[in-house]
């Protein structure tokens, strides 16, 4: 393979894992609209300022899909997110009805009735962790457990699959084995497809049964599996990390921690600033979309075609909108501002779940453990590099 010469090459080498890599500030300084090699050898557009993620991220010219995908540039090897996916001529079609069909199930009124069980599932968890033996691991006893149980419990998912289904999503999320996350997605789809077959004739209180009645029943049972296997993924993978990057952040910052401990009230504009840096130890990439016709960014022509990286971890640590935007400051009062969730007709349609079970996990755990520290040294922790939602291994405490 040929590879391009002369270009800032994905990923950038990090230093401070909690950081963003020097590279990215960078660029975002000098260059904010940067010719960037992917690190499958591609050519994309790098982009970093605040403003003008903001602008792209609700700009209906790009997409997730290209005319030409075979041709289209690539970040990796996964068959989810890697490159193109969708059909190019359908894409708005596609996802307005997609929106239409899931964001009323995870309305925030929806997620607010849902907020005193939520509360008492990390209760539960966290009595579990308090009865273990010290070091304890957060990633096992709460961080995974919790948004399983919950998107079980919304989708109607036995929780005794947790196991089945955690491997299947571990290998749709990686990102060096093209056919393991094909085979995954597929395994996944076929086993809520089987799901959606027994909600058929046993339905029950749950969002996979409420899909089957909607429209007149209209939707056939792969409309509802495809739907379903988007939810069980996106509605766990996700919060998992944001748990334990949110809890290796606060105790990082021993003050913020202590005063999380001390006012639990703080959890909302806590779990705000978890989401503007909890980026997978800084960012190192960014969203990937492609341009449908061309654009023009900051004075840079973007054309038809390209392959943009919004890089939103960057973004959220821009100085021009975030004062001292590296710092932790759990009562800082711009955090609703970030782009975690992107912006626009693409906002995050499970915003709000995660809202609610990140709330619910840092107004008791810091209450809970107000003497809680890690086990080893953050340089020991074992990042998962290899999967699109990354995260850690396992995330080792005491107390």
């Amino acid at each position: 393979m040929n590879l391009p010469t002369g270009l800032p090459t994905l990923p950038f080498e990090k230093p401070d894992v909690l950081d963003l890599a020097p590279r990215m500030r960078e660029l975002q300084a000098s260059l904010p609209v940067a010719r960037v090699r992917t690190p499958t050898g591609d050519e994309a557009w790098l982009v970093t300022r605040y403003e003008d993620v903001k602008a792209l991220l609700a700009d209906p010219r790009l997409g997730r899909t290209h005319p030409k995908p075979e041709e289209a540039a690539r970040v990796s090897e996964s068959a989810l997110l890697g490159g193109p996916s969708g059909d190019f001529e359908m894409e708005d079609a596609d996802h307005s009805l997609m929106r239409a069909r899931l964001v009323p199930r995870f309305s925030a009124r929806r997620m607010r009735l849902m907020r005193p069980r939520v509360e008492a599932m990390v209760d539960d968890l966290l009595d579990g962790l308090a009865g273990a033996p010290r070091p304890g691991d957060l990633h096992e006893a709460l961080s995974f457990p919790l948004p399983v149980l919950v998107i079980c419990e919304l989708l109607g998912v036995p929780y005794a699959d947790r196991g089945y289904f955690r491997k299947i999503t571990t290998g749709m999320a990686d990102m060096r084995d093209n056919q393991l996350s094909a085979n995954s997605y597929e395994t996944l789809i076929g086993y809520v497809k089987d799901l959606v077959a027994r909600k058929r004739t046993e339905p029950g209180n749950d969002m996979l049964s409420e899909l089957l009645t909607i429209e007149d029943g209209a939707l056939t049972d792969d409309d509802v599996a495809g739907l379903g296997a988007i939810a069980l993924f996106a509605g766990h993978e996700t919060t998992v990390v944001r748990i334990d990057l949110g809890t290796l952040l606060l105790l990082t910052y021993p003050d913020q921690y202590a005063a999380l401990a001390t006012d639990p009230g703080l959890a909302a504009s806590a779990v705000e600033e978890i989401l503007r840096l909890g980026t997978d130890g800084g960012g190192n990439g960014g969203l990937l979309r492609y341009a449908r016709s061309d654009v023009d960014v900051g004075g840079t022509r973007i054309a038809a075609g390209d392959a943009v990286l919004l890089a939103l971890g960057t973004a959220n640590q821009d100085a021009s909108v975030f004062a001292e935007p590296s710092r932790m400051d759990v009562r800082r009062s711009t955090e609703r501002q970030h782009l975690t969730f992107g912006h626009g007709a693409r906002y995050c349609i499970g915003a709000a779940l995660a809202r609610l079970e990140l709330t619910a996990v840092f107004e008791r755990l810091c209450a809970r453990f107000p003497g809680m520290r890690l086990a080893v040294p953050v340089e020991e922790l074992r990042w998962r590099s290899h999967l699109l939602t990354g995260g850690l291994a396992e995330l080792p405490v005491t107390w």
